[in-house]
């Protein structure tokens, strides 16, 4: 499973870095609004942990608001397109997110995961790793697929499992196959109250832009959500 997520990542190393931020409105016009909009005020000094960074977009967004910022993902190709993205301003490594992680105690004041812990079976360790690296009033916000949106993928529906699925994204003319975990809202919400307490669950919604510019996709994505978002803190 992760080397197969690894090697499609690795592929799509360069659609990330140079065409989603203009061609993916489902990460322009949707999940990265409703992410940003849940970050504190002010990032000023704050120390960040971007935890599934891909191409860097998040960790730009963090640098220019001013925290100091780690970035790690499990493939090599979106490390090296990270690193390039920010210029040497954030430390940058290729990490899996399943194990230990190479950081102190209470070593950030946020961690940021966007669209990742789905590719993860099991969010156990990860999340006791998160609880140890947060500062005391630390809190984590994370994206995740909507537990509904997949069902589709599935040719028996067992809505209470934790499952493996397969979809197939089309990028630049190629289509590319990938594997991730579904899992139903009590997993997500409990595997999260076992380390901390969620301040807040959003569903997002697609902004107006989204509307003028897919007008199908938006009325869809108000249907019916693809993504949705944890706010939490250390408890």
């Amino acid at each position: 499973m992760k080397d197969k997520v690894t090697d499609v990542y690795n592929q799509l190393a360069g659609y990330y870095a140079n065409e989603a931020d203009g061609a993916s409105l489902y990460n322009i016009e949707y999940e990265r609004p409703a992410m940003m909009a849940q970050m504190p005020a002010d990032l000023t000094g704050l120390t960040v942990l971007d935890a599934g960074c891909a191409a860097g977009w998040y960790s730009e967004q963090f640098l220019t608001a001013g925290a100091k910022v780690t970035a790690v993902d499990f493939s090599p190709e979106m490390v090296k397109a990270a690193k390039q993205r920010t210029k040497g301003k954030a430390e940058v490594l290729c990490l899996d997110l399943a194990g230990d992680l190479p950081f102190e105690d209470q070593s950030f004041d946020l961690i940021v995961s966007s669209l990742t812990l789905h590719y993860l079976k099991d969010w156990g360790k990860t999340f006791q790793e998160f609880k140890r690296m947060l500062k005391p009033n630390g809190q984590l916000v994370f994206s995740v697929h909507h537990p509904m949106t997949d069902i589709e993928l599935l040719p028996e529906v067992h809505y209470f499992n934790t499952e493996l699925l397969t979809d197939h994204w089309t990028k630049s003319g190629k289509t590319y196959e990938v594997l991730f975990y579904r899992r139903p809202l009590s997993e997500i919400l409990n595997s999260t109250l076992r380390c901390f307490s969620i301040g807040k669950v959003i569903e997002p919604e697609p902004t107006l832009k989204m509307k003028e510019l897919a007008p199908e996709s938006y009325a869809r994505l108000m249907k019916k959500p693809q993504f949705i978002i944890l706010k939490a803190n250390k408890s």
